[in-house]
């Protein structure tokens, strides 16, 4: 793999900043954040009195714990416009999420937030290894969802060239990689191996193919599949971290000259992590729910806002600002079965250490009788016999039970026959019938 390091002179003075002079700059800024939600957002305001605090009761950081979170439903709860700070006509850009469990959530944008925005993207991808005049595919999808034009704006700012392909089409991502000679590539995990695939099926060779990074984000994935996507393409895979309703991709990255975990860019976003249950603010190194507050953000200030994914807070190495571990699942995600937790990931890392199986895998829980039943559904690696199938079951099921620590079916179909994504993984189905 090629040396992405970055060069004398390619950081910005805040990257390398002492934590004094960030914890200034975050401090000041939260000030500024705390009061524009009060002041123009009703459901804040409403929300600070019942609490019992106010703007000016932020003194420290650390006081932020005194206000209230902000969850998904509080957006919901306040379609289509109840949570921006500025009139609708100052709003530049609107996205939202699909909508499909219920209520979509929107967030707005002012121009100054869509300049902030692709700063912080362009800061992330000059961290994964990319610099002006490289040419970046760009498989995230556009439209409502953030991650395309995201990555789009950020691309522009740090002056690569970006090839807007968006997701699917699978043959043709394969062919505009190749003849455009693609640097990077910005897509989600899981349809990176489609992408895999295809190179297979048309008999090209990935780790001859022009990419020098791979940029993926949007699901959790583990340093497994990492060293699966790096020996496949024979280049360096980092990880980005971003949600719509904080600003969406770009929240934080990794450095790839360290992999380590992803720096936040803390002079935007300030992290916090909490006990899921109680609410209670953790110490850094500790496993919790991630939560963030926005500090420059016009249109649609953000407090404490719940992300339920799970993660712990680290010191910074790259970079001066702290960096969060590898998302290892989402609080919301997390399977219970026959009282011991599982998430997808747990059974991602016991796949891949299984040889003669492809990647890809789905959950299904269902309930045939009185108990819960997991089923692990995979597919034969290429090139492994059909004989070698019952093996196979029995080697992943028993990794699953000695490493996770539960009992779990394991089907392995036929190549091709395990459900490919073209965005974000569908990992679990649950076929169980719903309490009454």
């Amino acid at each position: 793999m090629k040396d992405l390091s970055p060069r004398p002179g390619d950081l910005e003075p805040i990257e390398t900043a002492s934590r004094d002079e960030i914890a200034a700059l975050q401090l000041s800024r939260m000030k500024w954040s705390l009061r524009h939600a009060y002041d123009n957002v009703p459901f804040y305001r409403a929300q600070f009195d019942a609490a019992g605090v106010h703007p000016d009761d932020l003194r420290s950081l650390s006081d932020l714990a005194k206000f209230p979170f902000t969850v998904k439903q509080d957006l919901r709860d306040n379609y289509p416009f109840g949570m921006f700070a500025v009139p609708r006509d100052q709003i530049a850009r609107l996205h939202a999420s699909s909508g499909t469990t219920g209520q979509p959530t929107v967030v707005g944008y002012t121009a100054n937030d869509l300049s902030m925005w692709a700063d912080v993207v362009a800061r992330c991808l000059r961290a994964s290894g990319l610099r002006r005049g490289d040419v970046l595919h760009n498989a995230y999808g556009y439209g409502l969802f953030t991650g395309g034009l995201g990555i789009h704006g950020g691309a522009e700012r740090l002056g690569v060239t970006c090839v807007p392909v968006s997701g699917g089409m699978t043959q043709r991502q394969v062919r505009l990689i190749e003849d455009f000679g693609a640097d990077g590539i910005t897509v989600t995990p899981s349809y990176a191996l489609s992408i895999l695939d295809e190179y297979a099926a048309q008999g090209r060779d990935p780790r001859e193919s022009p990419l020098k990074v791979g940029i993926f984000g949007a699901e959790p994935w583990t340093n497994a599949m990492r060293q699966e996507i790096e020996a496949a393409f024979d280049m360096h895979a980092v990880d980005i971290y971003g949600l719509s309703e904080v600003i969406g991709p770009g929240v934080a990255n990794e450095c790839v000259e360290t992999k380590d975990g992803l720096h936040v860019w803390e002079d935007h976003f300030y992290p916090e992590v909490i006990d899921p249950t109680t609410g209670a603010v953790l110490p850094d190194g500790e496993l919790g729910e991630l939560v963030f507050t926005s500090l420059t953000k016009e249109g649609f200030p953000i407090i404490r806002y719940r992300t339920r994914d799970l993660t712990r807070l680290l010191p910074g190495t790259a970079r001066s600002m702290r960096r969060m571990e590898k998302i290892t699942g989402r609080s919301d995600d997390m399977i219970i079965l026959r009282g011991v937790n599982v998430f997808p990931t747990q059974i991602e890392e016991q796949l891949m250490t299984v040889t003669t199986l492809a990647p890809h895998f789905q959950i299904e829980l269902s309930r045939p009788e009185r108990m819960d039943v997991m089923t692990v559904h995979v597919e034969l690696a290429e090139g492994t016999p059909e004989d070698a199938r019952e093996a196979a079951a029995r080697d992943l099921a028993g990794r699953i039970k000695s490493n996770v620590g539960i009992s779990a079916r394991v089907n392995v179909a036929a190549r091709g026959q395990v459900a490919r994504s073209e965005g974000k993984a569908v990992r679990l189905i649950d076929t169980r019938p719903k309490e009454a």
